[in-house]
């Protein structure tokens, strides 16, 4: 069975990139992969968006076939395709303040100072999204190969008010290469 985009027939499933539901006749992206517990297929679901973000090569491979039309189409494909072009982007999973100064930054290798703000990330790996670290905000540019996270970031971390988007806006701007 092909990866598809469709509406979801009841609000049951969890979206595989957020953790968010998925409520009853929003479009999803379904990823089709091997069942690994009987043979066969199993589909692991995701918002629209999260797909685009999180899975942006089954999510173009769905797109075509989408069963009805995909609202911001145009911007989700061009997420996508960025995701794509800088691999690293579908590991951002939000932002925090850090609670401890004992993580280090992937890209850097220093540690990450408590109350200072990092990005979290996550690797793709047997159908499920692991925790994989941090890297400082001012590392993102040289990290992720651009400076343009904020969208990604906000995406999974909803909890982010607009004081903390400015301030992270104003890090990425401050750091080498943030422009």
């Amino acid at each position: 069975m092909p990866h598809l985009i469709d509406a979801a027939s009841t609000g049951r499933s969890k979206c595989r990139g957020c953790g968010g539901r998925i409520a009853a006749s929003e479009l999803r992206f379904g990823e089709s992969l091997p069942n690994p517990f009987a043979d066969g297929e199993t589909t692991h679901w995701f918002h629209v968006e999260c797909g685009a973000l999180k899975r942006p090569g089954p999510f173009l491979e769905a797109l075509p076939g989408a069963a009805q039309p995909v609202p911001e189409r145009e911007r989700l494909e061009a997420e996508a395709r960025r995701g794509l072009k800088h691999e690293r982007l579908q590991r951002i999973d939000g932002a925090e303040r850090a609670p401890t100064g004992r993580a280090q930054c992937r890209h850097c290798r220093e540690a990450i100072g408590k109350d200072s703000w990092r990005i979290r990330l996550v690797f793709y790996e047997d159908g499920r999204f692991q925790p994989a670290g941090y890297v400082h905000v001012r590392c993102a540019a040289p990290y992720f190969g651009t400076a343009d996270v904020l969208a990604r970031v906000r995406r999974f971390a909803p909890g982010l008010g607009d004081e903390d988007v400015a301030q992270l806006q104003g890090e990425l701007s401050a750091a080498p290469g943030g422009g």
